[in-house]
């Protein structure tokens, strides 16, 4: 099982570039970083219980643009995969993005992990003019468009959502067919989707799962339902904690990929948390 960070770097924090070389000489597999591009005062959605409820963290209001940050990380580091845990799709403009994609992973020697989720706050979907329901279609089609930019030279989609007429956008991605596609989320309707398009499935904790025991049958036999092959389609987990058992017990229960939750009140707290991770995953894998 591969282990790597997710975190909420922000402008109060250590630079995501210095924190990405940190997180690379301890030779972790990956560093994911969320997107919010800003969160509204009204707070009409609850914070979702799954990740942790009650009063939103203000980290979510002053997190980087990811794709700038993600910039920084790949100019600093040279083995560490890069990527959004998750981008929000549906908010974005999928011709601007799949530029962003491509360029990064071509920056980067093809380090980029490109995490896409649906979204849970109903309040940024309105500011952006872009309808909370249906988001689910709407994003698959997005990535679907994507994808037609980075495979075609002449590139064209024509969905009921989006459309693009016979374009060029270079560069491609140096990953080929293009980075894999993680989806966020735990719940079935993130599940179905996931076994029907993405490259891997890329929940949180789910509350009546958390190690995905029981999760994992269930997805590897929606990929087979949906006609591809359930070796192909890797399960990765973000859990905001895991010790050594923990993570023993996940790599038993076959998740190929962990992306651990670091965060730091200052510098010392944040390496500090990092470092305890270290030992987590060299007692349960070994390294």
């Amino acid at each position: 099982m591969d282990v790597g960070v997710y975190t909420f770097t922000t402008d109060r924090d250590m630079r995501p570039d210095r924190f990405a070389v940190e997180v690379e000489q301890r030779g972790f597999t990956a560093l994911m970083l969320p997107e919010h591009a800003h969160i509204p005062c009204a707070r009409e959605t609850p914070y979702p219980d799954v990740y942790g409820g009650g009063v939103l963290p203000d980290f979510y209001q002053r997190t980087y643009d990811p794709f700038v940050a993600l910039s920084f990380i790949a100019a600093a580091t040279t083995t560490l995969r890069l990527g959004t845990g998750i981008c929000l799709v549906a908010l974005r403009d999928p011709i601007h993005t799949a530029k962003e994609v491509a360029s990064l992973d071509t920056l980067s020697g093809g380090r980029f992990n490109f995490g896409v989720g649906f979204g849970w706050n109903e309040d940024e979907f309105i500011n952006h003019g872009v309808p909370f329901k249906g988001r689910h279609a709407l994003v698959r089609e997005k990535v679907e468009m994507m994808k037609a930019i980075w495979a075609q030279d002449v590139a064209s989609y024509d969905g009921d959502r989006v459309r693009l007429t016979p374009s060029w956008s270079w560069p491609k991605p140096v990953q080929k067919p293009h980075p894999p596609i993680y989806l966020g989320g735990n719940g079935p309707v993130t599940m179905r989707h996931a076994a029907e398009w993405a490259d891997v499935w890329y929940p949180t904790s789910p509350a009546n799962d958390p190690n995905l025991e029981r999760s994992i049958p269930q997805f590897k036999q929606m990929v087979a339902d949906a006609g591809r092959d359930p070796d192909a389609v890797r399960v990765g987990l973000a859990p905001a904690a895991a010790d050594a058992a923990r993570l023993e017990e996940l790599a038993a229960n076959g998740v190929d990929e962990c992306n651990v939750a670091i965060m730091g009140g200052d510098d010392r707290e944040l390496l500090g948390n990092l470092d305890a991770l270290v030992e987590a995953r060299n007692k349960a894998l070994g390294h």
